[in-house]
């Protein structure tokens, strides 16, 4: 294991000029593939066009390129965690500021936990558990996701529910039992979906913000935060760099690209929006972001297959399926966790409906893509794109 991590490890550093492709690796594949990043391309004015003068001063003087630095976290949400300095901090100062990054991502892993329990935390396993029992002390931090969570509940209109672990349980179990046994896969049925639906209302989570304390009134209810966890830890991560100072920094948390910043050039950085037909070695487009966030849905990340059918993990509440409109969904904004819940959420969503929101939230910069291939995608997220793959 030791080994493998060295070659990890390497294979990290030589990937640290790059950017990562936005799209969540499968669990397990992750690690195998340290960032699939696509190569930047230079920071310049077009041909012809430079400066002289700033052209004369780099011949004489030419700066010293800065050194990236990254590092990579194998443990947090069941996938692999990057973080890359672009700006040349000390080696100091970038350990003090990555560590700070892991903890803050350690903290939020075992808090969002819904499998295990850890030694003096209360988390939404234990949650789980109390279900129809009494309300629960938990860590303020807890508290200010679940109201967050409830935010974003009301302003996709439902489509972002973290009550719906029940239904979401039902397709988990599914597709644990079809990777262990492929040929006796199955799907769950309709009247089980259905009965665990009547277990997803968000009224049921019940949250005292005085007394910091959280309650599941109903005891089949289960919260996942499949949709918001990992976007809403990885944008307080940033929040952190931010506070100190930090700038061309990149986390990359299991492919959610947070960029804190800008490039010390101002050209910041290209990654690669993933093609979701998983036949072709060729990326959708790459991009050009800075000082924001880019989060992708797809149908290629997690599924299992039943008699000849796939069947993804991102599950319509309308329908209690699969969503069948899009095979990917790209979210530019500046918010990772407002990115991680809309790129679910709309992804339930016909385009018309998700266009209307992201104009009514301003600032929201969106990519559809059909599973016939064809590309959709707002005016600003058109300005973005630096090449495109029909």
């Amino acid at each position: 294991m030791r080994r493998v991590k060295q070659l990890l490890s390497l294979l990290l550093l030589l990937a640290l000029p790059l950017v990562s492709a936005c799209g969540a690796p499968a669990a397990g594949q992750a690690a195998a593939e340290p960032a699939a990043p696509q190569a930047v391309e230079e920071s310049s004015l077009p041909q012809g066009k430079e400066d002289s003068a700033a052209h004369e001063a780099e011949e004489t003087a030419p700066q010293k390129a800065v050194e990236p630095k990254g590092k990579a976290y194998y443990t947090y949400f069941d996938t692999v965690s990057y973080v890359y300095d672009y700006a040349g901090d000390p080696e100091e100062r970038f350990e003090e500021n990555s560590d700070a990054v892991s903890q803050i991502l350690l903290d939020y892993h075992q808090l969002f936990d819904i499998y295990h329990e850890y030694s003096g935390v209360t988390n939404l396993c234990t949650l789980n558990k109390a279900a129809g029992g009494e309300a629960l002390e938990v860590d303020p931090k807890l508290i200010d996701f679940l109201l967050c969570a409830r935010e974003m509940y009301d302003l996709t209109d439902g489509e972002m529910n973290v009550m719906l672990g029940s239904v979401l349980r039902l397709w988990h179990n599914c597709r644990e039992a079809a990777s262990e046994n492929p040929k006796e896969a199955s799907i769950p049925s309709e009247e089980e979906l259905r009965r665990a639906w009547t277990h997803s209302g968000i009224e049921l989570l019940e949250i005292d913000e005085q007394k910091r304390t959280v309650r599941i009134a109903d005891p089949e209810a289960s919260i996942d935060v499949g949709a918001l966890g990992k976007g809403y830890a990885t944008e307080r991560a940033a929040e952190y760099l931010e506070s100190v100072g930090a700038e061309g920094y990149v986390l990359n948390i299991g492919g959610n690209i947070r960029c804190i910043g800008d490039r010390p050039d101002g050209s910041g950085w290209v990654t690669a929006i993933r093609n979701p037909d998983r036949s072709s070695e060729e990326f959708a487009c790459r991009i050009r972001i800075r000082d924001t966030a880019c989060v992708t849905s797809g149908v290629y990340e997690r599924y299992f297959t039943v008699k000849g059918t796939r069947y993804h993990h991102i599950i319509d509440r309308d329908t209690l399926f699969p969503a069948d409109y899009f095979d990917s969904l790209t979210v530019i904004t500046r918010d990772s966790g407002l990115a991680d819940a809309l790129s679910t959420a709309l992804f339930c969503m016909p385009e018309e409906q998700g266009r209307a929101l992201a104009e009514k939230l301003g600032g929201v910069e969106l990519l559809w893509i059909y599973p016939d291939g064809t590309q959709h995608y707002t005016p600003g997220f058109a300005a973005l794109i630096q090449e495109q793959n029909p």
